[in-house]
């Protein structure tokens, strides 16, 4: 009903603002009141806006498609209370410097609510980025995520020796995680999180769903507890 009724305020509003831009168009050929034409060119952002409105909808329904399965994480790939009852989703990349800049927005977050579950989407998609990115899933099967997380960033770019140096810095069993590395489990996250990504209309990192809300890009702190709101 809530979808429903959603849908319902987006066409009306969508018919509204394409109604003034219809009679705009009538109104330069004489057919229609100017009073409308000079209500767009007071008001440019209605259409902006209805059409942001209009792009939000389409995400909530792409989204509605595969939530069953985004907020269920890999084994371990969880930040904050792994418990908590309010999710934050985020695909990252340790390649991505605004991945980078934005883990300093969700430890602030995981800092401020006790019940905050950050499920960690590994979304390696810049070159060289996929060994961190195993080895952070690997890190997950011990129990290990956030330190390596965290230390992975310390360390950019993900050279090979970088990653076994946050590797050592999380405390991993290396060669245990360098198995895990190359399983077949962590191989199908990475598939299936890219999927994720590609359903719900992602074109990079980092990216978040918060609520009910896909969201593209570094949006900052009180972007994210809004939309957790």
């Amino acid at each position: 009903m809530k979808s429903n009724t959603g849908n319902i305020w987006l066409t009306a509003l969508v018919a509204l603002a394409f109604g003034f831009l219809g009679a705009a168009l009538w109104s330069y050929a004489g057919l229609a009141d100017n009073r409308t034409r000079a209500y767009l060119l007071d008001n440019p952002s209605i259409l902006q806006d209805v059409a942001q409105a209009l792009q939000e909808e389409q995400a909530r329904e792409r989204l509605a498609g595969v939530e069953d399965e985004i907020y269920d994480p890999f084994p371990g790939a969880v930040i904050g209370n792994p418990q908590g009852s309010r999710v934050l989703v985020e695909f990252t990349d340790y390649n991505c410097p605004y991945c980078e800049a934005s883990l300093a927005d969700v430890q602030e977050l995981v800092a401020d609510d006790p019940d905050l579950k950050v499920v960690m989407r590994e979304w390696p998609i810049f070159e060289g980025s996929e060994e961190a990115a195993r080895m952070a899933l690997a890190a997950g099967k011990q129990g290990k995520y956030r330190a390596f997380h965290e230390a992975m960033f310390r360390r950019s770019p993900t050279t090979p020796e970088n990653v076994a140096a946050a590797a050592r810095e999380a405390g991993l069993d290396i060669e245990r995680a360098r198995r895990d590395a190359a399983s077949d489990s962590v191989s199908l996250e990475l598939a299936r999180n890219l999927a994720f990504a590609q359903e719900l209309g992602f074109s990079g990192t980092p990216a978040w769903v918060a609520g009910d809300t896909p969201i593209g890009g570094a949006v900052g702190v009180e972007r994210l507890r809004e939309a957790l709101r």
